[in-house]
């Protein structure tokens, strides 16, 4: 099983919120939130498969290869290990995925979701990373590819630090893992595509960087198609908002859970709705 790590408070009735890491990265770029949501929520933070503390769990030889399906559903292993039967969830760049899948396969488990620098839409530039990265993997260092990645993503200087920070961890995941999630490009797109289609009507917050100019042209077009989806875009940040300015993000990100966690959850569905409007 994953490794993972809770902050429990001492209300029964206090709600879960979920931190989904993205690739390369672990439970760790979570630090900035930690104190802040501690004091509001239940907060359980995992490493997925070959990340952080995960990096050592054991594969059966048939898991050697694995999808989305099965990271996702290492998440909701987790979740019944610890009796939590639904939750809100939050995710950085790939974890957004991993949380939108999660509210595929199991709906019933997912009171909200907050996508940070979500991944919605690979545009011709993506596109063209993900090509290269899978002419060159077997010849290239994986982490001069990663670093690579991380400075077209995150090219600012001001996005300085969230990129040293996910090239750090990344350096932590072993050669081979990195070739198994890499392999997860080749079905990024139908999978995105599919979400794009289908909506799932679950209350959603985008939370995106201004500068994030790969990934917010897509998530401000799915708003207009998802019903109970919102869009707030953090002024000076880029694709890692939640390290680039944490406080923005975390009172935004509590806000929104707060008013998804009151009784009335309808109630709280349309004063967001006309707020933005």
């Amino acid at each position: 099983m994953l490794h993972y790590k809770t902050y429990e408070l001492d209300d029964p009735e206090a709600p879960w919120v979920v931190f989904v890491h993205g690739a390369g990265g672990s439970s760790s770029i979570w630090f900035l939130q930690i104190k802040e949501f501690i004091r509001h929520f239940n907060v359980l933070l995992v490493d997925l498969r070959g990340h952080g503390k995960s990096k050592g769990m054991a594969l059966h030889k048939e898991d050697r290869h694995y999808d989305f399906e099965d990271i996702t559903r290492d998440i909701i292993e987790v979740l019944d290990s610890l009796r939590i039967q639904k939750a809100h969830f939050i995710g950085i760049s790939l974890g957004t995925i991993l949380i939108r899948n999660l509210s595929e396969i199991a709906p019933e488990r997912v009171s909200s979701m907050v996508m940070g620098g979500a991944i919605i839409r690979l545009n011709i530039r993506a596109k063209v990373l993900v090509t290269l990265g899978n002419t060159f993997k077997r010849v290239v260092p994986y982490m001069w590819l990663y670093r690579f990645f991380a400075w077209i993503i995150m090219p600012s200087e001001r996005h300085k630090k969230s990129r040293l920070l996910f090239v750090n961890e990344a350096k932590k995941v072993a050669q081979k893992e990195f070739m198994r999630w890499f392999r997860l490009t080749n079905e990024i797109t139908p999978l995105l595509k599919y979400f794009e289609e289908k909506d799932t009507a679950i209350p959603t917050l985008y939370l995106m960087g201004d500068e994030d100019h790969m990934f917010l042209p897509a998530v401000r077009y799915i708003i207009t198609r998802h019903t109970n989806s919102w869009l707030e875009v953090i002024d000076n940040s880029g694709h890692v908002c939640n390290v680039d300015q944490p406080l923005e993000f975390n009172t935004r990100a509590i806000h929104f859970l707060k008013k998804m966690s009151s009784t009335d959850a309808l109630t709280a569905t349309v004063q967001l709705r006309l707020a933005t409007c």
